[in-house]
Parts: structure tokens; sequence; C-alpha cells
């Protein structure tokens, strides 16, 4: 009877977690769009108006370009998110060697790592491998080395590390960033925290971490943040080498 009980209180946990997440996003896709389009409003009528003049409102586009920016990644990381919720979605585990996962995010963040002269380094067997699904995996990488290029401060180094232990591979992102106050570490993946400002002034959108812990769920892995503010972050991956 305790187990049966047990269970069922990590159901309810569980449907309560993906109801949170789901009034999250909702909340953030309204009130991004609506934040978006009306300063798109606003700026067309002040300068049909003749309120704002043209110099204004050029000196305005560079936030605005910067705003329709993250709204832009937050329909993204939502239709990624909707495509495991609807229909028959199962993984395709596929044979990944860790290099391959390198060179993807060397190649999709070379133009940024330059604008920041940030040298990107690979540490652990060059040959190792693990069994997961690439479009799941990619995508869990992409947010969590965005975020490290986002608050690593010019000039210093992000790796790329990977273990192998017995049947887990450990996938590290470790930066030298600002890092994040303890404080704020035992609530990371909930909706309602603050936004930080990367060390270029990058604006993020709060949401990619909570769908990444929801796509490591997915790969029946585990999720592990170390952070110290001022010294940097280690983001840690723990995935099967095979799955099935």
């Amino acid at each position: 009877m305790t187990d049966f009980i047990n269970e069922l209180q990590l159901k309810i946990e569980r449907l309560e977690d993906e109801i949170n997440f789901k009034n999250g996003l909702i909340s953030i896709l309204s009130h991004d769009s609506k934040e978006l389009f009306g300063t798109f409003l606003w700026l067309i009528e002040e300068l049909e108006q003749k309120t704002l003049s043209e110099e204004d409102f050029f000196k305005l586009l560079p936030q605005v370009k910067r705003d329709a920016q993250k709204n832009l990644q937050t329909t993204q990381d939502s239709i990624a998110w909707l495509k495991t919720q609807y229909g028959e979605f199962k993984i395709k585990p596929v044979k990944i060697m860790v290099m391959d996962l390198f060179h993807y995010l060397e190649e999709k963040y070379a133009a940024k790592l330059n604008e920041k002269n940030i040298k990107f380094y690979f540490k652990g067997d060059h040959n190792a491998f693990l069994t997961s699904d690439r479009m799941l995996l990619e995508y869990v990488l992409d947010k969590i080395f965005n975020n490290a290029v986002k608050y690593t401060f010019p000039g210093q180094d992000i790796y790329l590390q990977s273990i192998t232990e017995d049947d887990e591979v450990i996938l590290s992102v470790i930066d030298f960033g600002t890092g994040i106050h303890e404080k704020y570490l035992p609530t990371i993946y909930n909706h309602g925290n603050p936004i930080f400002l990367g060390t270029a002034g990058e604006k993020g959108v709060g949401l990619s971490l909570k769908i990444v812990k929801n796509f490591i769920s997915l790969l029946n892995g585990n999720i592990q943040i170390i952070s110290t503010e001022n010294k940097g972050t280690t983001v840690s991956l723990f995935l099967h080498k095979f799955i099935e």
C-alpha cells in the first residue's frame, strides 16, 4: 500500500510539473508577443505622427532587433518542445561520436566565438561515442553552449569535456564566465526567475533550461549544474552510452 501511495505521489508531482511548465510556456509566449508587437506598433505610430524623429527611430532599432531575436528563440524552443508532445513521438537512437558534437557546436558558434574572442576546446577521448537521439541531444547541447557563450567574458575559454564511466557518458560544458549566484541554483528550472544579461548585453528568455531538462528526461539521463558567481559554470549531462 505504501509503495502504491508513493508511486501515485510521484505521478501527481510529474503532472504538476508538466502543468506548471505548459502554463509558464504559454505565459512567456503571450507576454513576449504582446511586448514585441506592441513596441513595433508604437514605433510606427510615433513615426507616422512625427512625434518620433527618424534619428531616434533608428537609435531604437538595435533594441528592437535584440527583442525580436529573443522572441524568435522562444518560438523555436517552443516548436522543438511541441514536437515531443504530440503524436507518437519516440526517440531515435543512433551512434554519435562525441567529436561530431564538438564540431557541430564549433561550426555553429564560430561567428559568436570569434566576436568575443573565446577559444573552444575539447577534453577527453577523441574516439568516445554514445547512442542517443541526435535531434534532442544537439538541441540540449546547443542551448547549454549558447548560455556558456552568452555569459563568458571576452578572451576566456570554453570546454566540452567527455568522460566515459562503464555504460555512462558524462558530457560537460565548462565556462569561466559570470556564473550563477547560489541562491538562484535551487530554482534554476522554475519559471519566474530573473533574466540576466550576457557579458555583451545578450538577453535570454529563461525558457531553454526548462526544455533542456525535459529533453534529458526523455533520454533517461540527468543534468547537473555547478556554478560559482564570477567564476563560471559547469553543466554536465549524465547519459547512458547505449539506449534502446
